[in-house]
């Protein structure tokens, strides 16, 4: 197959999906011996791209289609021509915000949540149309799309009203290699010890976006907790600024224990794992997630979760972590403390949190990826008579994608100790 990737939302490589598309690239590298792969990327971000560039090809786009209105009429203007002159058989836009009205080819999109419908103010007036109206339209031009969940599936059914058959779940990965345990008092070294951080901490690693990742409940349930406890502890928060971090850089200067707050910034992704290792606990206190990746990074790292229940996260955590009430300060001061205090309760979570995290693997990702691609590029009429699609979001519709990535993929070397299965419906992901 001759396979496209749009890359333009990656945000240069600061955002959520940015790390979605990094990670589905280096999972599918080995495929680029079977298949050839072209990537659209914004000239400033070819850089970002290295990794790939000796096996897929780098289509470069001019900077100055990437402010958001130029790159949404790029995708619906250019793109088409470009894709059918290359002859692309699959193109993958790996967001809703990007996704194409023209059809130059078999189009697979994949959407990580439906947010403007969750969370009223998360984007202006502009985007939050764009989300909710003109997304809906764009999403059924497409003939497939891939969830991240199953919470987010229920969505794209619900209330864009694409078919069930068109839809497939296939949960993001994590790359074991560089998220796995490691020495807390290794970790404390490399990444605590510069910057003069001392003594035990909560991490929460999320964009200084408010209101959606509610910091400010957790800076006052924090408040709270060193009030109530006297605890030495500590709240590292690690993330960019985004949209309403004003917001959140007031509350910390306001705080009566703003010194043992920390605000560490975007930190380089080669850092993070050893953030994990070094944190006492993980707190994830966002109001809403279509997946939720950080807690289970957490959880490969062996640090112990508390997490939101809001959205799709209590089906990504699937029991292994605490729940946070995410509009209850009380009840995540008291999760705070509480875990702070029981060493056993920690411990239960670090075990139970190692062994959920082994249910996610990239390269299960991109085979289950790699077989949507060859079912969209299949037709409509021979692809579903070969590969019937039985019920909602349901394990044989993941199978059957399962089934055409083995045929995509074979042959291909498979790393140790990694899942040759996907997540059935009747799991908690």
């Amino acid at each position: 197959m001759r396979i496209a990737l749009s890359t333009s939302v990656i945000q240069r490589g600061r955002s959520g999906v940015g790390h979605y598309v990094f990670s589905l690239l280096r999972a599918l590298r080995p495929a680029a011996a079977l298949h050839e792969f072209t990537l659209f990327v914004l000239e400033e971000d070819l850089p970002l791209f290295g990794f790939a560039a000796d096996a897929m090809r780098i289509e470069p786009v001019s900077e100055r289609h990437r402010p958001p209105i130029r790159d949404i009429l790029w995708h619906q203007s250019v793109l088409p021509g470009l894709v059918r002159r290359l002859g692309i058989d699959v193109l993958h836009i790996p967001s809703y915000r990007r996704m194409l009205w023209p059809r130059p080819c078999a189009l697979v999109s994949t959407i990580h949540d439906l947010a403007p419908f969750h969370l009223a103010g998360k984007y202006d007036r502009a985007r939050m149309f764009y989300g909710r109206v003109v997304a809906r339209l764009l999403s059924r031009r497409q003939d497939e799309i891939v969830t991240v969940s199953r919470a987010t599936a229920y969505d794209v059914e619900s209330l864009f009203r694409v078919p069930a058959a068109r839809l497939t779940v296939i949960p993001n990965g994590v790359d074991h290699g560089r998220f796995r345990p490691g020495s807390q008092s290794r970790a404390y070294e490399a990444v605590c010890a510069p910057r003069g951080l001392a003594g035990p901490f909560f991490l929460y690693v999320a964009r200084l976006e408010h209101p959606a990742k509610n910091h400010s409940r957790l800076i006052a349930a924090f408040n709270g907790f060193k009030a109530a406890t006297g605890s030495p502890f500590r709240l590292v928060l690690a993330g960019g600024d985004w949209h309403g971090a004003r917001t959140i850089h007031d509350l910390v200067r306001d705080s009566p224990f703003s010194r043992d707050i920390e605000l560490l910034g975007f930190v380089p992704p080669d850092d993070l794992p050893d953030w994990y290792r070094a944190a006492e606990a993980f707190v994830f206190p966002s109001l809403y997630e279509g997946f939720g990746l950080p807690p289970v990074e957490a959880m490969a790292c062996g640090c112990p979760v508390l997490s939101s229940a809001s959205g799709a996260l209590v089906e990504t955590v699937g029991g292994a972590a605490g729940l946070l009430e995410p509009l209850d300060v009380e009840q995540i001061q008291a999760q705070l403390t509480r875990i702070a205090a029981d060493r056993e309760w920690r411990a239960r979570l670090r075990a139970a949190g190692l062994a959920r995290a082994r249910d996610f693997d990239w390269r299960t990702t991109a085979e289950a990826i790699l077989g949507v691609y060859a079912r969209a590029a299949a037709g409509n009429v021979r692809s579903r008579a070969a590969y019937p699609r039985r019920g909602r979001h349901t394990g044989e519709d993941q199978l059957s994608a399962y089934s055409l990535a083995k045929e995509a993929v074979s042959g291909l070397p498979r790393p140790e100790g990694a899942s040759p299965t996907l997540f059935h419906h009747d799991n908690p992901h």
